[in-house]
């Protein structure tokens, strides 16, 4: 059978070709390329029936065709590997191994990564332990010190015997319960039993000190000698332990040590303690308690102490970054911000103004500055002796901080209260302030400066130091000073919701208080008032009955009444004392004085730290009862002028002064910038016509008058180059600024000025008048300007050399533009010479006066002189003068050689002008002759030549300054209006002046009020939160 199937295979193969062929092609390759293992192979299921094709790089040529060799199929042996097979399996369990192996480990890794995430850092907290705990195993070696110590069987020696001491016990309590004491008792014997062997302690104690006396502890502790100093001699405490147990021994009689003590001994005791008086016991006990009082105040500001480094590090620690959280704006300083902008709102602090402060008032020099300091724990305020010091209400915001440092509202810069010279750059500040607000000659001023201090350990409060009361003025003062002082301190105190912090100094007679009056007027049931005596230890030592101190502590020797009473010292008086010696100081008085021995005063009632509590708590008692209602007034206040503006101005912003500055401001800068807008034609066209009308009069009259008296062109030419060379040099480059300069200031006022349409608000108007002069004061032009202009300026003029027809025609008309215009000003002054003509005089019945008269026949005798001689020269010789005043004089007029002269210059110039005016128009046609420089022509034109200099330098000078106009000038006058417009923004007064209107004051209310009811309400919610 097997032979038969591999002959019909091996038919089926030979009857096809290679393109029908069954087989695949990669396994014609393999049979091709190894024919004696296909011989080996068993077929058992039939060939694939796919048909194989070609695939090459050369797909185009044809497929060639392969033979195949003829192949014979046998039968071998079937051969098993099983060693091979299972080196296999070996092989592939080892890399199932090796696989999971490495596996394993990065997975391991992976976890222990995560969970060393999952574990908090616990470095940043390393601080909380101490550094000599890290350093002490570099000082004690604890493996020498654990051999040195003793075993536990030596230990257990120095125990005593729980048994025995058990049995002690049980015995005690069979001795209470006994009916009598003495029987209760216990005998010598049984009290013995109870003790110890006190002589085996003491030999205990003797091996302990031989323990630390040895070899192996001295090496193994740092220093064994000091070591061993400290350790009391254990020797002779065994020995008073020996003689104790024989005290309580049975005595001689057999008798104990208690029944020996005789009830003689007892009585003769107590007969001594009764002789002891009340008196003395009371001040016995006074003594005791004021030590435990002082105790607990030294333990209470120790903690405090403590508390208050610990706040400031864990504030520090806060800044840092530890735990990066952000901190709240403190309660007290969002309170002094509303106080601030109260200040600002009512600088008259009107009814409506009910917020609660702390108001310190006193006599001048009674200590007010000094209990300030001492609240505030720094010496911030400028000293004097005997002089007034505090000018000016100062408001100081004290709140707890991590550093003690102070600031001014209106600055940035942080004083550090800790370094000597902040101090006194403060005090220096402080000082110029209060200067700076005293004005007119005044001794004292309104105006309040607000500062901030912040320090660990100070009590949040808002205090008010005003000036003190004084009773005289004095010379160098304004004669109002007293006067205004009290205005000031009535203005504070009249506040029902004020506290009134009343400084009365101790050291002077009470009699001479003048605050106390003042402060009873203001509060007269003393309900808001705090009485604070002050210089306490020169009081006791001056006041003869200490009962005077007494009766002033307990409101007994003023009319006024105080909520509470209150006695500190504040130093020896001298500037230079810090605030810790002060305090020293001021403990270590009232630790010795008599007022606290004797119970005059109470020890709640002394030291400006209980001051200090006292106030801060009254004041946020107060605050906390009147916040709310000032908080719905201010509401109120809003609702009414929200109606007012809406009644008064419903189409307009609310804009308060800031705001109307900023929109007047760039109103302003778009003006400005305008200027650049500006044609370069028309600023030619203006600065040649204000040029020409401010040199015209002397070029006609100092330049073309006089050349025009000479006989020839020649002359003419000559005269006319040296005048216009001398103008040059002198005059005209100045003029020609001061033009360019006016035309500028007058571009800038009509741009400032011109009205907008509906647009327009004239509450602008005021500060943009301001800023112009102030803008144009400041502006100076160039003054190298003059040099280059006067050289632009001589070369214009030197030129002669008409080019064309048409300047030529240009300069004509410019000439007789020129000489009109100068004609019709004379006719004009002759007329307001010699009166009304006979047409004016019949039409409006008017006359002439009689010196107008005179003139007229004047001036008709020199016109009758004149046509006789048309070329007169400009100057009238004496005889002419004579002849006219005779001819005159038969007509019966009689006339002042003066009148003659006077009334010629006119009648002259009039007739010159007119002949100008002829000769102007014959040389219309005479640019031909001009260009043969007037060769066999009788025709001159040489005043039109003048004319075209002058045309021609007014239109260079022109361009000239125009270029600099636009390049330069306008570009510094804006920059002028700039800082002027920053200037004025700064200038708080400047602009309260400047935007004035009931529109403005409606808006500047309305900001503050809305601006004062939500800090009101954030300050509300906080205080909430931290109730």
């Amino acid at each position: 059978m097997l032979r038969a199937a591999c002959i019909v295979c091996r038919g089926l193969v030979k009857k096809h070709s290679l393109n029908d062929a069954k087989i695949p092609v990669r396994s014609l390759h393999f049979q091709r390329s190894c024919p004696s293992h296909f011989s080996s192979l068993k077929i058992h299921m039939p060939l694939p029936s796919t048909s194989a094709q070609w695939y090459s790089s050369l797909s185009r040529l044809p497929p060639r065709k392969s033979r195949l060799f003829p192949v014979s199929y046998g039968f071998h042996a079937k051969r098993n590997f099983w060693v091979a097979r299972l080196a296999s399996r070996l092989l592939k369990l080892r890399y199932l191994l090796l696989g999971s192996a490495v596996g394993g480990g990065y997975t391991a890794k992976k976890t222990y990564d995560q969970w060393k995430e999952m574990f908090p850092d616990l470095s940043e907290y390393k601080w909380i332990v101490p550094d000599f705990i890290w350093e002490l195993d570099q000082h004690i070696n604890f493996d020498k010190l654990s051999k040195a110590l003793p075993d536990a069987e030596e230990l257990s020696k120095l125990l005593p015997d729980l048994e025995k001491l058990g049995e002690s016990l049980s015995l005690l309590m069979g001795w209470f319960s006994a009916d009598k004491l003495s029987k209760a008792l216990p005998d010598a014997e049984e009290l013995s039993k109870l003790l110890p062997d006190l002589e085996k302690l003491g030999e205990s104690f003797s091996l302990l000190k031989g323990w630390f006396s040895t070899d192996k502890l001295s090496k193994a502790l740092p220093d064994a000698d000091e070591l061993s100093k400290l350790l009391p001699d254990l020797e002779k405490l065994g020995e008073s332990l020996s003689l104790l147990k024989g005290w309580f021994s049975a005595g001689p009689g057999g008798e104990t040590a208690f029944k020996a003590m005789d009830s003689q001994t007892f009585e003769a005791s107590e007969k001594q303690y009764k002789k002891v008086s009340d008196k003395d016991k009371i001040d016995q006990l006074q003594e005791e308690l004021l030590r435990t009082q002082l105790k607990y105040q030294r333990i209470l500001e120790r903690l405090e102490k403590e508390n208050k480094d610990l706040r400031k590090l864990v504030l520090q620690k806060d800044d840092k970054g530890i735990h990066q959280r952000k901190l709240k704006k403190a309660l007290i300083d969002m309170y002094s911000e509303v106080l601030d902008i109260l200040s600002d709102y009512d600088a008259n602090y009107n009814t409506q103004d009910h917020l609660p402060r702390v108001v310190v008032v006193g006599d001048q020099s009674a200590g007010k500055t000094s209990v300030l300091e001492m609240i505030a724990q720094a010496r911030i305020f400028p000293r004097g002796s005997g002089e007034m010091m505090t000018r000016s209400p100062v408001k100081v915001t004290l709140s707890e901080g991590p550093h003690h440092v102070a600031m001014f509202k209106d600055s940035s810069r942080e004083f550090d209260l800790t370094k000597e010279a902040d101090l006194a750059a403060l005090r220096d500040e402080i000082e110029v302030r209060m200067r700076k607000s005293v004005k007119n000659g005044q001794t004292v001023s309104p105006e309040t400066i607000s500062l901030s201090v912040k320090g660990p350990g100070i009590q949040r409060m808002v205090l008010v130091d005003l000036p003190g009361v004084i009773s005289t003025v004095t010379s160098g003062m304004a004669p109002d000073t007293k006067e205004t002082i009290f205005k000031i301190s009535k203005a504070y105190m009249q506040n029902p919701n004020a506290i009134i912090l009343c400084i009365q100094d101790g050291s002077v007679d009470a009699e001479r208080s003048i605050v106390t009056d003042l402060v009873s007027q203001m509060d007269p049931q003393g309900r808001r008032t705090i009485f604070v005596l002050t210089k306490v230890d020169l009081a006791e030592k001056n006041v003869a009955s200490p009962n005077r101190i007494q009766q002033i502590i307990e409101g007994k020797l003023f009319p006024m009444k105080a909520l509470g009473y209150f006695a500190v010292v504040t130093g020896k008086g001298n500037s230079n004392e810090s605030i810790d010696s002060i305090k020293d100081y001021e403990e270590e008085f009232f630790q010795g004085s008599s007022l606290l021995k004797k119970g005059m005063l109470k020890a709640h009632q002394v030291t400006t730290k209980n001051l200090s509590l006292a106030v801060s708590d009254c004041f946020w008692k107060m605050v906390r009862e009147s916040i709310e209602q000032q908080a719905d007034a201010f509401t109120a206040t809003r609702f009414n002028l929200e109606t007012e503006w809406k009644n008064n101005y419903p189409r307009l912003r609310e804009l308060d002064r800031n705001e109307l500055f900023e929109k007047a401001k760039n109103e302003i800068l778009d003006e400005v910038i305008s200027l650049t807008q500006v044609t370069p034609r028309h600023w030619e066209e203006i600065l040649q016509k204000t040029l020409w009308e401010r040199v015209s009069t002397h070029v006609i009259e100092n330049i073309y008058l006089p050349a025009a008296q000479t006989m020839n062109s020649g002359t003419f030419n000559t005269t006319v180059d040296i005048k216009l060379k001398q103008w040059t040099d002198k005059q005209l480059p100045n003029k020609a600024v001061e033009v360019a300069w006016e035309t500028l200031q007058q571009e800038f006022s009509r741009f400032m000025t011109e009205q907008k349409g509906k647009e327009h608000d004239d509450i602008f108007d005021k500060l943009k008048e301001s800023v112009k002069e102030e803008s144009i004061k400041r502006h100076k032009w160039n003054e190298q300007a003059e040099d280059s202009l006067r050289v632009i300026q001589h070369n214009a003029l030197e030129d002669r050399s008409i080019s064309d027809k048409q300047q030529w025609d240009a300069a004509i008309h410019f000439m007789e533009d020129t000489l009109h215009s100068r004609l019709n000003d004379t006719d004009s002054v002759i007329r307001d010479m010699v009166g009304p003509d006979w047409k004016e005089r019949w039409i409006s019945w008017t006359s002439r006066a009689p010196e107008q008269h005179i003139r007229n026949e004047t001036k008709n005798e020199l016109e009758k002189m004149l046509k006789v001689n048309e070329g007169h020269p400009a100057y009238l010789a004496n005889d002419e003068v004579t002849t006219v005043r005779k001819n005159l004089e038969a007509r019966g007029v009689e006339v002042d050689p003066v009148l003659i002269k006077d009334t010629w210059h006119q009648v002259y110039r009039r007739h010159f002008l007119k002949s100008a005016l002829a000769q102007c128009n014959l040389c219309r046609r005479g640019f031909f002759y001009y260009q043969r420089h007037f060769v066999d022509s009788e025709l001159e034109c040489n005043d039109v030549v003048l004319f075209w200099r002058i045309q021609r330098m007014l239109g260079i000078t022109a361009n000239t300054l125009r270029q600099q106009l636009i390049n330069t000038e306008v570009r510094r006058l804006e920059k002028n209006v700039k800082e002027v417009l920053e200037d004025f923004a700064e200038d708080g007064d400047k602009k309260v002046t400047l935007l004035t209107g009931k529109r403005v004051q409606l808006a500047e209310d309305l900001k503050k009020v809305r601006e004062i009811q939500e800090k009101l309400e954030a300050f509300i919610e906080a205080l909430h939160q931290e109730n």
